[in-house]
């Protein structure tokens, strides 16, 4: 009997490991199913920032007129070609989904009352310099290089009717500061 004993232990240690065995590669395989078919679920994305990150042009630049900056004795500094966001769509839209922007382009932003704006980042894939401009066209704030996707608050502090986009370093590199002017025309 003691011969007995030994065999129904072994057997029921063997039995045990195999239905041990069988649940963890059922639980692998439903982890397995789960995990893949979460990852394969594309998350709807908006499409015209989805075309952007993809290198598709999501807007393209067009002229709507041109802008000079002057120092504070009128002389040019620069002068840039320009969008204009004149109503509230076009405004908060701005540069959004743009993956590109040639250094002698930017977007000018007129707004109907001078008063503390504050600008940020969201959906813009290009590191910009956003400089506020109050309603005698004299730059009051420049934020230099506003890193991209960031929801930030940029705020001009000082009141500002109108607001000029040019990419990250264009201040820097054209020597524009707060004081200067800008003068502007519609094509």
């Amino acid at each position: 009997m003691p011969k007995n004993k030994q065999i129904s232990k072994k057997q029921m240690s063997k039995n045990r490991f195999m239905q041990i065995t069988v649940v963890i590669v059922l639980v692998a395989f439903v982890a397995y199913f789960v995990l893949s078919n979460l990852l394969l679920t594309k998350t709807p994305v908006n499409p015209e920032l989805e075309n952007a990150v993809n290198g598709k042009a999501a807007y393209s630049f067009t002229k709507e007129g041109d802008l000079s900056f002057t120092n504070k004795n009128g002389d040019s500094i620069a002068q840039i070609e320009i969008e204009i966001a004149d109503d509230n769509q076009q405004r908060s839209t701005g540069l959004m989904f743009r993956n590109r922007m040639a250094e002698s382009q930017g977007m000018l932003f007129i707004f109907d009352t001078e008063e503390p704006q504050s600008f940020w980042m969201h959906n813009t894939i290009l590191p910009l310099d956003i400089i506020y401009v109050n309603s005698k066209s004299e730059i009051v704030k420049i934020v230099k290089n506003a890193k991209p996707f960031d929801d930030t608050s940029l705020p001009s502090i000082k009141p500002a009717q109108y607001v000029v986009e040019v990419n990250a370093g264009y201040t820097d590199k054209i020597g524009i500061k707060e004081g200067d002017k800008i003068v502007w025309r519609r094509s």
